[in-house]
């Protein structure tokens, strides 16, 4: 295990010391009460993304950053010593991350390839150290959703209708005049609740379909569907 050295005279603390010591760590960490973590974070394409720790240290000499679950020395975003005014940027910076004083990770207009698992290491020691994963959610920032039904003047015991609910969103939920809808035997929802087929129709069924869809950051709902069954 490489170690940091520092220079008194100067106040500086090679960092030459630290890259070698992080391309050399194991994963291996002190134990604590309180387990160092990344705070995971949801937010919108083009908006700036704030990774805050949880749990950090009282007294830390540097932290390291890592895009993806891991320490690899080519994941490095940047690292920052807290005598420092500024972070030294590592082989996964963008030009758009930066270290805040106390340890966050700040990323400027993030995009949908900023998603995933971060790790953080920090330093206490040259020799003591702890690390923290957490995840980034990136979701587009305009919800679109649009309802469409194969037929919606069908006849009871002969047709099928599909209700097709169009959507970027990650969550759907199907309502029937305003209820949450209660699926029967004549029922199927696609295993990703896009779709709704009803086979045979019947009267019952008759009435007011919508989605509402949503992501951690958004929600809205589509137009309304009225389906009309026509029985003998």
């Amino acid at each position: 295990m490489g170690s940091l050295s520092v220079s008194t005279h100067r106040g500086l603390l090679h960092w030459q010391g630290l890259l070698v010591a992080v391309s050399l760590f194991n994963f291996w960490c002190q134990p604590t009460t309180a387990q160092l973590a990344i705070v995971s974070t949801s937010i919108a394409e083009g908006e700036a993304a704030l990774l805050p720790l949880r749990n950090t240290p009282p007294e830390v000499l540097a932290f390291v950053w890592y895009k993806g679950e891991g320490t690899s020395k080519n994941s490095i975003i940047a690292f920052l010593f807290t005598f420092s005014t500024y972070d030294i940027k590592g082989v996964a910076y963008s030009g758009r991350e930066r270290i805040t004083a106390d340890g966050s990770l700040l990323i400027d207009n993030v995009t949908m390839n900023d998603a995933g698992m971060y790790t953080v290491v920090v330093y206490i020691t040259d020799e003591i150290k702890e690390i923290g994963f957490g995840r980034l959610n990136v979701y587009e920032p305009d919800l679109v959703v649009s309802l469409v039904a194969s037929n919606t003047t069908v006849t009871e015991n002969k047709d099928t209708v599909i209700l097709t609910c169009n959507t970027n969103a990650l969550y759907i939920h199907w309502l029937f005049y305003g209820m949450k809808l209660q699926l029967n035997e004549r029922m199927k929802l696609s295993t990703d609740h896009r779709t709704l087929t009803i086979d045979p129709v019947k009267r019952e069924d008759a009435g007011i379909y919508w989605c509402d869809v949503s992501n951690p950051i958004k929600s809205t709902t589509s137009r309304t569907v009225e389906l009309h069954v026509k029985f003998e």
